[in-house]
């Protein structure tokens, strides 16, 4: 028996949220342990880094789970990609300590938030990105964006944790947006963890400031003093889980 650490992606739009829920529910989760059943698992239930909501995408979600698994890794991770289906497939596959915990030995989280500005709302990309329209201003948007590193109390940018006492202080790294082509734009931001709803929310709030909904003193006054913001989230298709860090790689400042 070891236990297997794996970096998988999925297109999260036909799935209820990653976390496996009801029996009826098709969630990332519930998809990943039928297919290591294929494979004899015998476990309960696999670990994860993150919890994406329904409708989020990953390209770096890291899970594990023990096995009994008498061939190579790399022949587990054709086994597992032969079991699964198309939305979600494994990147690497690689044998990790008996203690290894994909959420509690992550060191810091890497979200991406594709955006797109166009007159008339594009199907092909709303799958992945959001439409904004009127275009908004990237020097705004990093003017906001800027305002966030640092460690701050986020209870007024995400749902509280569910457990009584639980900290809403978090610490971002790095928070920029990024031009692209054919008039899209991303978001990439890097912490220590997130709350619930987080990025999505920072998004939703950065995209006010550069389209003039809220100024960037409010938002500032918002992180500094924990005072309410304007309601309000970014929609879930342009979030994507990109990558999780532990304790024995690199730094923050060679995050990918």
């Amino acid at each position: 028996m070891a236990r297997y650490q794996v970096i998988l992606a999925y297109d999260g739009t036909d799935f209820l949220g990653f976390q496996r829920q009801g029996a009826d529910t098709r969630t990332v989760q519930r998809e990943i342990e039928a297919a290591l059943r294929c494979l004899n698992w015998q476990g309960e239930s696999i670990l994860a880094s993150g919890r994406t909501d329904t409708g989020v995408h990953a390209s770096g979600q890291v899970i594990a789970f023990d096995l009994n698994w008498k061939h190579s890794v790399e022949a587990l991770e054709r086994a597992l990609n032969a079991n699964l289906p198309d939305e979600i497939a494994v990147s690497k596959v690689k044998e990790t300590s008996a203690d290894f915990h994909p959420r509690f030995d992550a060191r810091f989280r890497t979200y991406e938030y594709t955006i797109y500005s166009v007159p008339y709302r594009n199907p092909l990309r709303d799958r992945y990105a959001w439409h904004v329209w009127p275009s908004v201003n990237l020097v705004l948007l990093n003017k906001a964006a800027a305002l966030l590193p640092g460690t701050h109390d986020f209870v007024v940018m995400g749902t509280p944790p569910p457990r009584k006492g639980g900290s809403t202080q978090r610490t971002i790294y790095q928070a920029e947006w990024h031009n692209l082509q054919a008039s899209g734009m991303r978001f990439e931001i890097t912490a220590n963890a997130f709350l619930y709803h987080m990025v999505r929310r920072l998004v939703f709030l950065t995209v006010m400031v550069a389209a003039g909904k809220i100024s960037l003193e409010s938002l500032s006054e918002g992180l500094q003093a924990v005072r309410p913001q304007i309601p309000g989230l970014a929609p879930p298709q342009g979030l994507v889980l990109k990558k999780v860090r532990f304790k024995d790689e690199d730094a923050v400042k060679s995050v990918e």
